[in-house]
């Protein structure tokens, strides 16, 4: 294995060493294997393919101050996913199963889970997919999991440094009554032109408004939107078609913690004025804190209608600061677990 620069990790596929699969068919589940083979034979009629019918996690395991091993909260994940699977029509792994697998996939991978002291993990990510050949258009019992895994940086190739962030008037993310609040791996297909088109144009990151609407913040495109009022309150959208992510639970938990108020709720466009800090919040990038929030009727042409600013560019509040550290100061034992967050390997 070539050496890898811990310091240096972005986020992106990485070929590591093994893969955890296990195959339901038939009603039950098979035993678990392990493979270092990086492909699957396919049918190419497979719904996954042709119905995008599948679903994902991200989660991430951490070597700790003291040198023990911990992933982050996968029983919420499993959770998680079991909501997506179910949604999909299709067989739900267990939470027992799930958590099994990645600790499989941790430990058989160890060469790849960066050490303590480089602000580096490693990133899970079990994927749920249909591989039976169907043309209708109704779910069939049978799914693949698939657990894999590689060493990760800084989703934006720094850690807690602003970025900006632009709303577009003529893309939205998901329909109402839809599949937003799910792990869909469908729900990021049609985030990929957007998103060139943005980073094109410098910014980092979109933030979708509510579909049916346009009135209220929903989340970005990558991960769940909060921001911080008058110093002391932390306040997240309430939307259906939000995914309910971990970290902003998380989040949420430790501002309330920190003697914060937090306010789940609906966001007004307007209310975005009136945030003191304003970020993006998921396992891939814990915080994504910005530096300010443009609205661009056509995402594609230069006007921009208007701008809400937070930070200068690159620089962080100092409440994202807090929670960021605590945060990530549990993930790598160098502050108390007393939720009991992470799991020990």
């Amino acid at each position: 294995m070539a050496q890898i620069d811990w310091d240096s990790l972005g986020f992106d596929a990485y070929r590591t060493r093994t893969v955890v699969l296990a195959h339901y068919r038939d009603g039950a589940w098979s035993d678990i294997e392990l493979t270092e083979t990086f492909s699957f034979t396919i049918d190419p009629f497979m719904q996954g393919l042709h119905y995008a019918i599948s679903c994902f996690e991200g989660l991430k395991a951490f070597r700790q101050k003291d040198g023990g091993i911990a992933i982050f909260r996968p029983d919420k994940n499993a959770a998680r996913m079991a909501r997506s699977a179910r949604f999909l029509g299709l067989p739900e792994p267990s939470e027992e199963m799930f958590i099994k697998m990645c600790e499989l996939c941790v430990k058989n991978n160890l060469e790849f889970l960066p050490p303590y002291g480089h602000q580096a993990s490693m990133y899970l990510r079990p994927l749920l997919f249909a591989p039976h050949p169907q043309m209708q258009l109704v779910p069939y019992p049978e799914v693949i999991l698939a657990v894999m895994c590689a060493p990760a940086g800084s989703y934006y190739g720094a850690h807690l440094r602003s970025a900006a962030a632009v709303i577009p008037g003529d893309f939205d993310r998901a329909a109402p009554k839809g599949t937003g609040s799910y792990k869909l791996s469908a729900n990021y297909a049609g985030t990929f032109v957007p998103y060139k088109i943005a980073h094109e144009q410098g910014y980092a990151e979109l933030l979708y408004l509510n579909s049916a609407t346009r009135e209220f913040v929903d989340e970005f495109g990558s991960s769940n939107f909060f921001g911080i009022k008058e110093g002391n309150k932390y306040v997240t959208p309430l939307s259906d078609s939000v995914l309910p992510s971990i970290t902003n639970l998380t989040l949420q938990e430790v501002a309330a913690d920190f003697g914060m108020t937090v306010e789940k709720r609906p966001i007004p466009l307007d209310e975005l004025a009136e945030f003191s800090e304003a970020g993006g919040c998921g396992t891939a990038v814990v915080i994504t804190p910005m530096s300010h929030i443009d609205i661009k009727p056509v995402l594609r042409e230069p006007l921009v209608t208007r701008s809400f600013r937070y930070e200068p560019d690159g620089a962080v509040g100092p409440v994202c600061t807090k929670l960021y550290k605590q945060i990530t100061g549990i993930q790598f034992g160098e502050l108390e677990d007393t939720h009991g967050w992470c799991h020990k390997i």
